[in-house]
């Protein structure tokens, strides 16, 4: 059995997202590195019972950052943007 949950890690909720949510409906979440777009449109669909048509990934490179005088990187991750059919929504991004 598969596992959505594990697939889908978090929503990616900052300005531009809610920008693409607005304009498109277009909702963004960080997923697993391993997951494919049939997995992650299959995790969206069963989770929040909406319609997905399309799934874009990209996956984000770790960053560098320092704080004073400790330095790192911000991990990297996968980002999927979602887009769902016209009159779908969902209502974890609504703040």
């Amino acid at each position: 059995m598969i596992k959505y949950y594990e697939i889908i890690k978090a929503p990616i909720i900052t300005e531009q997202s809610q920008k693409m949510i607005e304009a498109a409906n277009t909702y963004t979440f960080k997923v697993d590195k391993k997951a494919n777009k049939i997995e992650i449109k299959n995790a969206i669909e069963e989770i929040f019972k909406v319609k997905v048509l399309r799934v874009n990934t990209t996956n984000v490179k770790k960053k560098f950052k320092r704080m004073g005088k400790y330095e790192g990187y911000k991990p990297a991750y996968k980002k999927a943007m979602v887009t769902l059919v016209e009159g779908d929504k969902i209502d974890a991004f609504t703040i």
